[in-house]
């Protein structure tokens, strides 16, 4: 499999590349919230529970990633070069491993799953891809230098008034006993781990399969053991075991296959294309999309907070592009 991805690589222009990377990256992100949303919200019936979900994420891609990786290592260590660590099952260097493995894989798939269990879809849809520009413009503020320029700052002003008009929204219904707040804040969170670890993709200047095959091999040998273990001493109260075989294998084929190999690869090549700040913005598509999907297809209302921060969020996320481009 790896042999064969290089021919096709290498036929498609570098650009070409990147506006299919960034239309699959849409495509696969806009689903996502919908069905982390209908699988782990306890209202709609589902069996697994957000950590269940993560586990088959991680079984999933490790089933196609950590094979890969052991590959290129080991033809990597064949040639003489290349670097590898945790047993030879990631590309990259130990430290690099560990810090994108962190933030892009184990703590962005914690907080973003348990995060649907308390709040909305079209919450997510306003507060996780449409935080990424803020986040990572920040970011790359920090690491890289990179400059902000007036006409970006004022689009991504207008993100930050739609987050506060969704996320402020159920703050303040949180004194009421509300708990959406909660997945509010884990969606924030999630957003600023996805966008550190594009930073540090950027960065490093990280192969697009190398580095999700880093952030598999670490997610997988920091949560997988350790949840089994849990399981099966039943400290944790997981439905691994008992739920539907259909769903278990739903989970780890979407979760897996599709967000993780297919999406991962998708957004670290749109990063070596546009950089991270633009490739965040380019994600556009994805609120509205999820948005008015969360409508369609589970039913969720759509108020007036949510639909003012949506259309801010989506005109900063344009604007910042707009500008980009002219830079």
């Amino acid at each position: 499999m790896p042999s064969s991805s290089a021919p096709v690589s290498a036929a498609l222009s570098p650009r070409i590349v990147g506006r299919i990377a960034a239309v699959v990256t849409v495509g696969i992100w806009t689903s996502f919230i919908l069905i982390a949303r209908a699988s782990a919200d306890p209202a709609r019936g589902g069996s697994l529970t957000p950590f269940d979900i993560v586990f088959c994420r991680m079984v999933g891609a490790s089933l196609v990633l950590l094979p890969w990786g052991a590959w290129l290592v080991r033809r990597d260590r064949a040639l003489g070069q290349g670097h590898s660590s945790l047993f030879g099952l990631s590309p990259l260097p130990l430290g690099v491993t560990l810090r994108v493995g962190l933030f892009g894989g184990l703590l962005y798939a914690l907080i973003a799953y348990n995060g649907f269990v308390f709040a909305p879809a079209g919450h997510a849809s306003v507060l996780m891809p449409g935080s990424l520009p803020l986040w990572t413009t920040l970011l790359a503020l920090l690491l890289l230098g990179e400059r902000v320029t007036p006409a970006r700052a004022l689009g991504l002003g207008l993100i930050v008034v739609g987050d506060l008009l969704v996320g402020g929204a159920s703050l303040l219904r949180a004194f009421d006993g509300g708990s959406v707040w909660k997945g509010d804040l884990m969606f924030m969170g999630a957003a600023m781990c996805w966008s550190t670890y594009s930073v540090l993709a950027r960065s490093y200047a990280l192969d697009a399969v190398r580095a999700t095959i880093a952030v598999t091999a670490f997610a997988f040998l920091s949560f997988v053991p350790l949840y089994a273990v849990l399981l099966l001493t039943h400290a944790v109260d997981g439905h691994l075991f008992t739920a539907p075989l259909s769903q278990l294998l739903f989970q780890t084929l979407y979760q897996g296959l599709g967000s993780v190999v297919i999406s991962g690869i998708a957004f670290t090549k749109m990063i070596q294309h546009f950089g991270p700040v633009r490739s965040t913005m380019i994600t556009a598509l994805v609120p509205g999309l999820s948005a008015f999907g969360a409508v369609l297809f589970l039913g969720e209302p759509l108020y007036w907070n949510l639909a003012a921060g949506l259309a801010l969020v989506t005109l900063g996320i344009l604007f910042g592009v707009r500008a980009g481009v002219r830079r």
